[in-house]
């Protein structure tokens, strides 16, 4: 079978709508910058590391970990994001990276410091954008909770049951579609 690359190489991606209908990904949305909730620009990513670490030494992990709770969770980084991050700040001499029992610990040095210190007024704060008034909901956490449900009936649900849930969260999934497209969800549904 025979595929067609571009002048690079590289095969083109193909389309693949959405498996029920909603259409492709909502490409709008992603260019005017909504849509991918938990992203942050590499800068962000840099300065919230640098942040952190002016509190203390800490994991790779625990980094991850403090960065979704300053935001309320919307803005949880992956490996893949902090781990290039402290390499990048690494080779720029802010911050060290010593084995603390089989894991990395990473330390700001003092030149680190030194950078924090004068950059401290000029940069935006990288978790201003998250700030919570007490308004917004969590909905990272009824998204656990419902997983927790919906993994019990599949466990331990009657087959009815089971038939039930899926039609549930069908429904949900709907409304919240609608929701999105800014269309009233229907009164009996």
């Amino acid at each position: 079978m025979r595929h067609h690359v571009d002048e690079r190489g590289n095969r083109p991606r193909r389309h693949h709508p959405h498996p029920h209908g909603a259409g492709p990904v909502h490409d709008e949305r992603i260019a005017r910058g909504r849509g991918r909730r938990g992203r942050a620009a590499r800068g962000d990513t840099r300065a919230a590391v640098l942040m952190l670490l002016a509190d203390g030494s800490q994991h790779g992990y625990q980094l991850m970990q403090a960065i979704a709770e300053r935001s309320g969770g919307r803005w949880t980084p992956s490996p893949g994001a902090i781990y290039p991050t402290i390499a990048q700040l690494e080779d720029e001499g802010l911050v060290t990276v010593t084995k603390d029992a089989g894991r990395k610990l990473v330390a700001l040095t003092d030149a680190g410091r030194d950078h924090i210190e004068a950059h401290q007024d000029s940069g935006p704060d990288p978790f201003a954008g998250f700030a919570d008034d007490g308004t917004r909901v969590d909905l990272r956490g009824l998204i656990e909770q419902l997983h927790g449900a919906v993994r019990e009936v599949a466990r331990t649900g009657s087959d009815p049951q089971v038939a039930a849930t899926a039609d549930i969260l069908a429904k949900a999934r709907r409304s919240i579609y609608q929701l999105l497209a800014e269309e009233p969800a229907p009164a009996n549904d």
